[in-house]
């Protein structure tokens, strides 16, 4: 399966047609609960094929939120009501800070502990276990 090619399937029932207008670095704003229903990793792998840089939602299911980040997609948990279609965001992964430049609003959010964050750094749980900080945690675990 070729993820950029399924990517023009993404949210498709929801909001048909969607896919072909995400741009790579592109933001998938999202409310409550998001994922629910997507057990298998072909849900998070369609979104890091489209490009989209992170997922922004008030939660996610527990399932796709694991998924996405063995496959090292962004999944970021904030209060998203502050932003619609359009704006212009910009993710602060230090501060913990999602801005929004259009409305002119930061919107704060819970990091991900550090080695969630260095697997997604890497583009994934393999490529995480494959560098040499990755390997040098294999023996613990």
């Amino acid at each position: 399966m070729d993820p950029k090619k399924l990517a023009r399937f993404l949210m498709e029932d929801i909001r048909p047609g969607f896919g072909g207008t995400v741009c790579p670095g592109d933001f998938l704003v999202a409310g409550e609960n998001f994922g629910c229903g997507s057990a298998m990793e072909i849900a998070p792998m369609v979104v890091v094929g489209a490009g989209i840089q992170a997922v922004l939602a008030k939660s996610f299911a527990r399932t796709f939120f694991r998924n996405a980040v063995n496959l090292g997609l962004l999944l970021v948990a904030c209060d998203t009501e502050q932003i619609t279609g359009g704006d212009e965001l910009a993710l602060d992964l230090e501060q913990g800070l999602v801005r929004n430049l259009t409305r002119r609003v930061e919107i704060p959010f819970q990091p991900l502990p550090d080695l969630m964050k260095k697997i997604v750094q890497a583009g994934g749980v393999i490529p995480f276990l494959e560098s040499d900080e990755g390997r040098a945690l294999l023996p613990l675990l």
